[in-house]
């Protein structure tokens, strides 16, 4: 692969981190385990795989322009072994030990002078599940670039991807100059024209978006501590289209109201009240075309107030419908989420000495993530285990302290919350109430009462 350098808002995630604020995102995937496959096969299969995925051998190095710039270089001391890791858990409760231990992961940086990815196979007893923890800097892929990357530890990729391997002694094409040709100058001024208008209009639409009234919840006020914690919900899938066919409007507005719900009855077993205004939700959209090839990070985001002020669950949805339905109507380019749009279009130098003002900036734009990461749809496994769940993990902005992710896979919506852990210790009573609010739902909407899905 040859040398490239970060795009802007690559860059910009980049530029963002620091030691107690890591900006990674992940996911834990949970498999089956097939007779007579043990660990140390699938770490095996783990390495192999992922040295063989050309994205997974890069590394940022710098570059003396543009001023400020940094690339994507091959790592050419690469070496698998400093990236895939074996942890064995305690016999007992798996998953909520693989839980724990996700979290404590999330909160480890990476290196930044290695390529910046992690994946942690993370066992418990023999002939049990076992689990695999994938971490991606932000700055390598947004969510579809990151599904892209980690499916090829899977069988069913890995096989396709083996069989269209092209033939090694193919020159590479030599890495593009990082000096425009005299000839392109020109265009390329008119260019930055229009990139300056267009990046006034956007960086307009993020200044009217923000708030100085910043009053809301305990939880969603607390100073970042650093610390993580991982949480799971699992919902039925087919539950889910039964109440948009009912109800209208998309999978994505029905899981974003139960996501308001789920932040109304987890506040009042707190003893929290209610907010004077309903919290935020910053919503990614991706600007990935179909079929597009592009790396790195290509997204917006639109901006949501979760209806947590609204007592019946058919009016959230209802709410959260006509506000989606306004954005969608609006376009990416307007309100909060457009500062991502804004990151490409600002120099590089920008993004180096802009970062740590723009890392405190996330809290006065909005209050929470919540992500949809799209999924092949086909059976997946890894060495002939079946993967049962797979819980996509969305990272923390500095001044945030909760991200919600969500995947349908296997006939189920898996829901991954990650919280700072010291302002959100009681996450998996949030988990749960994910759980109790698409029930109600679902019995309010159809007449028919359901256990949730544990």
């Amino acid at each position: 692969m040859a040398t490239e350098l970060l795009a802007p808002l690559d860059l910009a995630f980049w530029h963002l981190e620091s030691d107690a604020h890591p900006m990674h995102l992940g996911a834990l995937a949970v498999f089956a385990r097939a007779t007579g496959t043990g660990p140390e096969r699938i770490l095996d299969l783990l390495g192999t795989r992922a040295a063989a995925i050309p994205r997974l051998r890069m590394c940022v190095r710098d570059v003396l322009l543009p001023v400020g710039g940094k690339a994507w270089a091959v790592d050419k001391d690469f070496d698998v072994h400093r990236h895939v890791e074996r942890v064995v858990v305690d016999d007992g409760d798996f998953m909520a030990q693989a839980t724990r231990l996700a979290g404590e992961l999330m909160e480890r940086p990476l290196g930044r002078g290695l390529p910046p990815w992690r994946m942690y196979l993370i066992g418990g007893a023999a002939g049990g599940p076992f689990a695999v923890l994938v971490k991606l800097h932000h700055a390598l892929a947004d969510g579809m670039r990151a599904v892209a990357i980690g499916a090829g530890i899977f069988d069913e990729i890995a096989a396709v991807t083996s069989a269209r391997t092209t033939v090694r002694g193919r020159a590479a094409r030599p890495p593009r100059s990082w000096l425009p040709d005299p000839r392109e100058m020109a265009g390329m001024a008119l260019g930055r024209i229009g990139e300056v208008g267009r990046a006034l209009g956007v960086g307009a639409s993020v200044v009217r978006a923000g708030r100085l009234d910043l009053r809301g919840t305990t939880a969603f006020t607390a100073p970042s501590s650093g610390t993580r914690r991982l949480a799971t919900a699992d919902l039925d899938a087919e539950d889910l289209r039964r109440i948009r066919r009912a109800e209208g409007g998309t999978a994505n507005d029905i899981l974003l109201a139960v996501v308001a719900g789920a932040l109304r009855r987890w506040m009042a077993e707190r003893g929290e009240p209610l907010p004077a205004a309903d919290p935020r939700a910053l919503v990614p959209v991706s600007r990935r075309g179909p079929g597009g090839t592009a790396t790195g990070n290509r997204l917006s985001a639109y901006l949501l107030g979760l209806p947590v002020t609204a007592a019946d669950p058919r009016e959230r949805l209802r709410e959260v419908r006509s506000a989606m339905d306004r954005n969608k109507a609006a376009g990416p380019l307007k309100g909060a989420g457009a500062v991502a749009v804004l990151a490409d279009q600002l120099p590089p130098l920008a993004h180096r000495f802009g970062a740590p003002l723009a890392a405190n900036a996330a809290r006065v734009l909005f209050d929470v993530l919540v992500t949809s990461v799209p999924l092949p749809r086909s059976a997946l496994t890894l060495g002939g285990c079946p993967l049962t769940a797979l819980y996509p993990m969305a990272p923390l902005a500095r001044g945030q302290s909760l991200a919600v992710a969500l995947s349908a896979y296997g006939g189920r919506v898996h829901v991954g919350l990650v919280a700072d852990g010291k302002a959100l210790p009681d996450l998996d009573r949030l988990a749960a109430a994910v759980e109790e609010e698409f029930t109600e739902l679902y019995a309010l909407i159809t007449g028919t009462h359901r256990a949730p899905v544990s």
